[in-house]
């Protein structure tokens, strides 16, 4: 029977037959299970156990409310609360910790790390580049950075009535206002050389536009000293001003001026012969062409200057010093020999153009031998401007280094190695080949004033030797059967630097403007009088001379002729064997403080100043094709 089921759906409602049918089954069931039948009745009853009821009815109110507050259902898992308020915790305090600096970080403008800090030698390079800038004759650009220098010299040459816009640019000597035109050419050779052996160096302190921009100053006056697009000359301007012993009319001696300020004639100083200054101004020239070798044009026109010179040099004609018999030269910058600057010209010029024959020529036993190169003479261990000889051994020995270009040229190769390895020999204490200050410095000038100049000279040729010989893997170098590991060179060359550079017993440094202590009075003209607009007269500037007064301009970057043999140092403006500071001697500065600082790495590219230089040997022949059948 059923009826109507408002809900949706039908409602059984049982018959009495179905009743009757009921009783019947319970009847035959109580003979066969007894149990079940009770297990129905108690379900009929309402008599559950307590498994029972917690499968099937509801917990209570505590039990339930217990477990509430003890387990969590996420869905997937239950865990319990404390562990899952734990976990919370732990997750928000990492990513207060972790997650939010790296958030802020990434927000962030992206910054360059910064440098490490600049060593001594570094921080004293910056400052002897400028003594370059104060140093600068003719028009001066205007990003010049010396405030009390200014345009000077711009009626130079003006007796050269062959040299088309005179003689006007280029560098003043020292403090006079002389451009001597023998060691500048050295100087640019010299800046030119650590430009090509340290780039990396000069980039990453950047100090490498500045350098070369120095070098171009240099470099384009001395192509102006004779006429560098003929292919033959027959003279060559040597000096700009000057002055003779005993002369009593105004010249850059006899007169204390400023550059700006000088009224009195100079004269321009015209060499006929001199293969030692035209073998000089070649080095500066061909070094100089591989400096400037991503700049064509003006790498082509070098190359074309230092062949015309070369071939003046090389003139049978002209082979006798530039300063004989010139009274205007030879007291101040007088050379010894020309013989030097044949090596030196040569070698550059190989680097520079990779012509064979001016390989030969530098190998060429003859040179050595008239230079004296191999002599066991202390002077002819001493680079100077006027001794290149230990310089350009050395570059001759970096060829056979890297190069190793064998037969006909490696007996001599050979024999500049090992001369070289002796120069450095004599530069130890130990070999006692020179005398030794009781401060600590070597005595390279031999009783002579002006000994700084020298130290760094050695100072750079003993830390490129040892660069050399570390990146061709060699350890160190032998003085007779005694080992010299690469350190002692090092040392060598880092005490003298560190002596001049302020510890010495005077306590000071002999940099201007490096250091707490360094000399006030220093010999030049141009940094010891005012720059307040009055024009002192050539007799009138030498109250400036006299003044107990420290110089009014800093000339930041100049080295001095620095202490006598007992280390004393009189910072007196009128003595200026230890006050006066000197290009060549700068140069010399730039180059061996590049050669230490470590700012920015060490060691030198190897292969940067064989760039003009073909293949030494054939190259292999291609692989034959493959054999077919």
């Amino acid at each position: 029977m059923y009826a109507a089921n408002h809900w949706g759906g039908s409602l059984e409602i049982a018959s009495e037959n179905d009743h009757d049918d009921h009783n019947r089954r319970n009847k035959n069931t109580d003979d066969t299970d007894r149990a079940s039948l009770y297990n129905i009745q108690s379900q009929h009853s309402g008599a559950l156990d307590e498994t029972q009821q917690s499968w099937l009815l509801n917990p209570d109110d505590a039990s339930r409310k217990k477990n509430k507050n003890r387990y969590v259902d996420l869905g997937c898992i239950v865990v319990k609360r404390k562990a899952l308020k734990w976990t919370v915790i732990v997750i928000f305090i990492a990513f207060l910790v972790i997650g939010l600096p790296i958030i802020i970080t990434k927000s962030l403008p992206k910054h360059k790390s910064r440098p490490p800090p600049p060593d001594q030698y570094t921080e004293a390079l910056h400052k002897a580049l400028l003594f370059f800038n104060a140093q600068k004759s003719g028009k001066l650009p205007k990003n010049n950075g010396i405030k009390w220098r200014g345009d000077s010299g711009l009626q130079d040459g003006s007796d050269a009535t062959d040299v088309k816009g005179g003689l006007i640019g280029g560098y003043y000597d020292a403090g006079d206002n002389t451009k001597f035109h023998f060691p500048m050419s050295f100087a640019m050779t010299m800046l030119s050389w650590s430009v090509i052996e340290y780039e990396h160096k000069y980039k990453a302190i950047k100090e490498y536009d500045h350098t070369r921009e120095l070098i171009k100053w240099g470099t384009d006056y001395l192509l102006r000293t004779f006429n560098s697009s003929a292919s033959t000359i027959d003279h060559i301007y040597g000096q700009v001003g000057g002055s003779q012993n005993g002369s009593t009319t105004p010249d850059d001696h006899t007169c204390w001026q400023r550059p700006e300020d000088m009224d009195y004639k100079r004269p321009s100083q015209r060499i006929s012969n001199g293969a030692d200054l035209a073998g000089e101004m070649t080095a500066a020239l061909a070094a100089a062409s591989i400096v400037f070798k991503d700049n064509a044009a003006y790498s082509k026109k070098l190359v074309q200057g230092a062949s015309t010179v070369w071939k003046f040099a090389r003139d049978e004609g002209k082979r006798s010093p530039y300063s004989r018999d010139n009274l205007f030269i030879a007291p101040y910058y007088n050379s010894t020999g020309y013989y030097d600057e044949y090596m030196w010209g040569s070698a550059w010029m190989y680097y520079a153009t990779g012509n064979s024959s001016y390989l030969w020529l530098a190998t060429n036993e003859g040179l050595p031998r008239h230079a004296r190169a191999f002599t066991g003479s202390p002077s002819q261990r001493v680079l100077s401007w006027d001794n290149k000889a230990p310089a350009a051994m050395l570059l001759l020995t970096r060829m056979r280094l890297f190069l190793n270009p064998g037969f006909p040229y490696e007996n001599l190769l050979r024999s500049y190695h090992n001369a070289t390895s002796l120069t450095m020999c004599s530069y130890l204490p130990q070999y006692q080949t020179f005398n030794w200050t009781q401060g600590g410095l070597i005595e390279l000038s031999q009783g002579r004033p002006q000994n700084l100049q020298y130290v760094v000279n050695a100072v750079f040729l003993a830390s490129l030797y040892a660069d050399y010989l570390e990146a061709a893997n060699i350890p160190g170098y032998y003085c007779s059967t005694t080992f010299i590991p690469l350190n002692t060179l090092r040392d060598f060359a880092t005490s003298q630097m560190d002596y001049i550079l302020g510890n010495n017993p005077m306590k000071m440094s002999y940099v201007v403007g490096h250091g707490k202590k360094f000399p006030t009075h220093v010999h030049h003209r141009g940094a010891s009088i005012p720059n307040n607009k009055v024009k002192y007269s050539c007799k009138g500037g030498f109250q400036w001379l006299s003044s107990g007064k420290p110089n009014p301009h800093n000339i930041t970057g100049a080295m001095v002729g620095g202490p006598d043999r007992f280390d004393k140092y009189r910072d007196v403006r009128s003595n200026y064997s230890y006050t006066e500071p000197t290009l060549a001697g700068n140069a010399g500065l730039v180059v061996a403080l590049v050669s230490l600082t470590a700012t920015t790495g060490e060691g030198i590219d190897k292969n940067s100043i064989f760039s003009s230089i073909p293949p030494l040997f054939p190259t292999a022949p291609p692989p034959p094709p493959p054999w077919k059948p």
